[in-house]
């Protein structure tokens, strides 16, 4: 058995998504967008790396959304711990658990091995009691036997508008960068590669030793001297993602999503590691920190923590 982990370590993250900023030696323009050079960037220039292109290739990867689809494709043990915090961020409902997950061709079943529960975590039906839970149980869960096809995409129909909110909102979550369709007021706005929404950022290519792995890194942050009014407009707060220089694959991404309106808003910080488990890029370390307030629904502040364990 290869070992591998998710952890998330709730309010420890505070201050993971704190960019180093280095000294820009050089620009390059991308449509429209400038983007800062490092040293070892311009140096890699000069000796053929092509910044366009790998600026395209982070604008047109799915990889890191579609990673989250490959862990229905194996089998594995984890270990889940969720949290959800009162106004006081104390600890007021959570869930430990381990679950086995087993795989039949393409169809999965999951074992509850064990599981301690406390406050109103369960309603009295036996449901999510919290809408992180529900997210949480959609992403990482399986009730009963469900099947995929070989991208990891459910077979089974139907769902109705609830399970297609949901969809969506794990794509604005998992799948930052990109616009999100039929999210409206959000969807568009997260789309950091369109022109109406690139100004409101300075974008980066840095060299790092990220996990270990030299990497080329990519960083949108929102400008310092944005207005209030195009603040306001503003989701994605900052997006770093880390690049395997050898073979571009993504090694890890840290991102901050915000938004405010009069009938709802959230505050979500994510930072997510990732590895490989039989040419299959996964999630090796997910955290995830964040609150809601959406209709018909009270606040919601949690965490949540997972270990994994491939077979």
């Amino acid at each position: 058995m290869q070992k591998f982990f998710v952890v998330v370590t709730g309010f420890l993250i505070t201050g993971l998504l704190h960019f180093h900023n280095t000294y820009a030696q050089d620009t390059a323009r991308y449509k429209g967008m400038t983007v800062n050079l490092d040293e070892v960037v311009v140096n890699a220039k000069r000796i053929g790396f092509d910044v366009n292109s790998f600026i395209k290739r982070v604008e047109e990867d799915t990889t890191f959304y579609r990673a989250f689809k490959n862990l229905r494709l194996l089998g594995f043990t984890a270990d889940n711990d969720i949290r959800i915090y009162d106004k006081d961020k104390q600890v007021k409902a959570s869930l430990k658990s381990e679950t086995h997950q087993t795989m039949n061709g393409l169809c999965r079943t999951m074992q509850v091995m064990n599981e301690k529960v406390t406050g109103d975590f369960y309603t009295s039906k036996g449901d999510y009691n919290y809408y992180t839970a529900e997210l949480y149980a959609g992403l990482f869960f399986t009730k009963g036997t469900a099947c995929v096809d070989a991208n990891g995409n459910g077979t089974e129909q139907g769902g109705g508008s609830m399970q297609r909110h949901k969809a969506q909102l794990k794509q604005l979550i998992f799948n930052p960068g990109k616009p999100v369709r039929g999210v409206p007021i959000v969807g568009p706005k997260v789309a950091i590669f369109n022109p109406e929404v690139m100004r409101f950022y300075d974008f980066f290519i840095t060299a790092e030793n990220y996990l270990g792995v030299s990497c080329y890194v990519f960083a949108a942050r929102v400008k310092k001297d944005l207005g209030r009014i195009d603040r306001g407009d503003v989701v994605i707060n900052e997006l770093v993602t880390y690049f395997n220089k050898e073979n571009f694959e993504i090694v890890g991404r840290k991102y901050s999503l915000s938004y405010k309106t009069l009938l709802f808003d959230f505050n979500v910080r994510m930072n997510v590691e990732m590895t490989k488990k039989n040419d299959l890029l996964i999630p090796a370390l997910v955290t995830y920190d964040g609150t809601w307030d959406v209709p018909f629904k009270k606040r919601e502040t949690a965490a949540f923590v997972a270990k994994f364990y491939v077979n």
